[in-house]
């Protein structure tokens, strides 16, 4: 724009006029992509105290259909050791059936923690054990050629005895004090063994020697991500808009398709949550869709039109869009 007027016209501060008065323009914040490097510094989640304190879920669906009638697995993360556990289980199983199953456990004083929506890095330590999972499970049907319900205890056994690089050990090592002896190493048992009090100090010393190596390893991940992105912050209610999903295929908001808007809002911030993650006022329109989201998800909304009319201007397009 300015290219094109400085032909025609000059006043003082003219390119610095113009800069602020396309940054406040509410179609431009909408249909324009980002390219700049992502928001939100690198939060890496505290390191566990012990074995069990902390578990991360997250399930595998779409499976190839059994004959059991299993589609879905619950995974289970234990993000200490790293040691897991792979369930098969159906896509259909009602909430009922899964909550009855954290009820019992959530007696024991655990507390339920929600990933923050469309930002799956909140729940990196399950996705990346679910990528391994499904390279093994397409082994396993590739060789064996049977449904792969049946090589899920295989699976998860080799997955707590393969070596992992964060903590240099494998989960099954790290959660039981000691490596595993497979059939091939059963020659070797000695008749000498640990004692009770020698099992719990050489536990004590592992578990020790893991959150050393996991700080080790956080520190060198967080180095190399900060270099690429940068700090924002908001304030309790500012102005921001949501980034609509680029993935291919995917509907996020309603939204889907090379020539629809980047961006949605604007919308009110109603909290900082944690370090990087902000709840938003959301409209009726979207009340199904869980109102907290990654800093990466958003950016600042310059427009200088009260908020209220910003809302009613949106909420009729979304209706409009609707309709046709």
């Amino acid at each position: 724009m300015y290219q094109d007027l400085k032909q025609l016209y000059w006043w003082p501060n003219m390119k610095a006029d113009i800069a602020t008065y396309v940054s406040k323009c509410l179609t431009c914040l909408r249909v324009k992509a980002e390219h700049q490097k992502p928001s939100g510094l690198f939060v890496q989640p505290e390191i566990p105290q012990w074995k069990w304190d902390n578990i991360a879920m997250d399930f595998v669906t779409k499976l190839h259909r059994t004959s059991s009638g299993y589609d879905t697995i619950w995974v289970i993360v234990d993000r200490l050791p790293k040691s897991t556990h792979f369930l098969p289980m159906r896509e259909d199983d009602s909430m009922d059936k899964l909550t009855k199953l954290y009820l019992k456990e959530k007696a024991l004083g655990t507390r339920l923690d929600m990933s923050t929506a469309y930002h799956p890095e909140t729940n990196g330590q399950s996705e990346k054990t679910i990528q391994t999972l499904e390279d093994m499970l397409r082994a396993c049907v590739i060789d064996f050629r049977n449904g792969w319900e049946k090589h899920l205890p295989l699976v998860e056994f080799s997955y707590n005895n393969s070596y992992h690089a964060s903590i240099k050990a494998a989960p099954f090592e790290t959660l039981y004090g000691h490596k595993y002896r497979s059939p091939v190493c059963w020659a070797e048992v000695e008749d000498a063994q640990l004692t009770g009090l020698e099992i719990i100090q050489e536990t004590i010393d592992k578990i020790v020697q893991i959150k050393q190596r996991l700080q080790a390893s956080c520190d060198r991940q967080k180095s190399y991500v900060d270099v690429r992105r940068k700090p924002l912050e908001f304030q309790v209610c500012d102005k921001v808009m949501l980034k609509v999903s680029p993935w291919k295929g995917v509907v996020r908001f309603g939204k889907r398709g090379k020539l629809n808007p980047c961006y949605i809002g604007p919308f009110k911030v109603l909290a900082k949550v944690g370090t990087v993650s902000y709840r938003l006022e959301l409209p009726q329109q979207l009340s199904r869709v869980h109102s907290t989201f990654h800093v990466s998800n958003l950016k600042k909304c310059l427009s200088d039109e009260p908020l209220e009319k910003l809302y009613s201007d949106h909420q009729g397009q979304m209706e409009l869009q609707a309709r046709s």
